[in-house]
């Protein structure tokens, strides 16, 4: 009598699939299992399920790339009482396997997996990982108005658009500029730059502060972090423009 194999993922879907995609069909496959898992153990299932495909090296090859594709994003862990061969779903693999929409929240957080400004470290990152977007973003917008007004040395009274503007003014007909306006660039490359700061304050910062911001698609509320990292070191660059023009 022969038995009949069910593959982890359909032989199709992983000749078709990119890797990520495999892996998080194979994810689903595993969490609908009981006990501990076994790498060897869900190969050789495998094996036996595509013996009759004619690629079946290709197949195998490609579904061990998926789990390590989920080792590898910590979606599944040593078990630590047992012997090193065996793993179960983590935290996060768990989630991910109940929530079909988890998998946008999850690849937000490794938009934002590399270090970010220090200035961005603590706040944001911990209220972006709760999933507290709006907050995230807030904070996020605040710390770039805040790195901006210590670098310019400006009023307290100018804020958000107003202290962009003021900062970055370009210099322009023998006129001195803002103290972070580039007199080295092209005026077009100077107006520009105020443009991108003020921008930000206006479309990021502004609405959160005057009224509550639906920040409900997380692959979007990472880029407004990644937005204000890139201008947090633009204003370091600025900071080391003025240092090296100081008498």
């Amino acid at each position: 009598m022969r038995y009949t194999f069910i593959p982890p993922v359909p032989a199709e879907q992983i000749r078709q699939l990119p890797t990520r995609d495999v892996a998080l069909l194979l994810l689903k496959h595993l969490a609908s299992g009981t006990g501990f898992l076994q790498y060897r153990g869900t190969m050789g299932s495998a094996q036996q399920a595509f013996q009759d495909e004619p690629d079946t090296e290709v197949l195998l090859d490609r579904l061990s790339d998926a789990w390590s594709w989920l080792e590898a994003h910590a979606l599944l862990s040593q078990v630590p009482s047992q012997s090193e061969a065996f793993r179960q779903l983590s935290r996060d693999g768990m989630v991910l396997a109940k929530d079909p929409e988890g998998i946008t929240r999850f690849e937000a957080r490794q938009r934002l997996s590399g270090p970010l400004h220090p200035a961005l470290e603590d706040t944001v990152r911990t209220n972006f990982d709760l999933g507290d977007y709006e907050t995230a973003c807030f904070a996020a917008m605040k710390a770039v108005e805040v790195a901006v007004r210590d670098a310019s040395g400006l009023d307290n009274s100018l804020v958000g658009v107003k202290l962009m503007r003021a900062a970055f003014q370009p210099h322009q007909n023998g006129k001195a500029g803002g103290p972070l306006a580039d007199a080295g660039a092209e005026g077009g490359e100077q107006e520009a730059a105020s443009a991108l700061f003020a921008g930000a304050m206006g479309a990021y910062k502004n609405p959160a502060s005057h009224r509550t911001v639906d920040f409900d698609d997380p692959i979007e509320a990472a880029e407004i972090v990644q937005f204000a990292d890139l201008l947090l070191r633009q204003v370091e660059r600025a900071k080391r423009r003025q240092a090296s023009t100081t008498p």
